[in-house]
């Protein structure tokens, strides 16, 4: 596997979702190694709306890609306070800035410390090197 970039700034799950906490506001995508994963991405379905309600470990959408389709799941519960719009006319998006423009939505977290259980860059690092074998 090629190195992909793992931004220490960002946290991150088991499925490949990175988290940004702003305040209590969480940003959420999904991370270089899921894009090197899939491939290229036809279609991103956020099945969830400004106001909904997600719940940690939920799915949340999915992600198309030429490869296959995957669930995208929220890293923690709250209120959906924006969605990513523009990822409906424009997937490839993900591929080109999977951590920038290509962000999914963003949590109001019920308690954003949870995304201090996420795991940091380090432990994502290690997590995809033992993936990998």
């Amino acid at each position: 596997m090629a190195d992909v970039v793992v931004l220490d700034s960002l946290r991150y799950t088991n499925d490949h979702e990175w988290a940004k906490a702003s305040g209590n506001q969480v940003t959420v995508g999904i991370t270089a190694f899921a894009v090197d994963q899939l491939g290229d991405i036809t279609l991103v379905n956020v099945d969830v709306k400004e106001g909904d309600t997600v719940e940690s470990g939920k799915a949340f959408g999915t992600i198309e890609s030429v490869k296959t389709l995957s669930d995208l799941f929220a890293p923690m519960g709250g209120k959906v306070v924006k969605v990513n719009r523009d990822l409906e006319s424009k997937p490839e998006l993900v591929n080109e800035d999977c951590y920038g423009k290509a962000w999914m939505i963003v949590i109001e977290a019920s308690d954003a410390s949870v995304v201090q259980t996420l795991m940091d860059a380090a432990a994502y690092r290690e997590f995809l090197k033992k993936a990998s074998h």
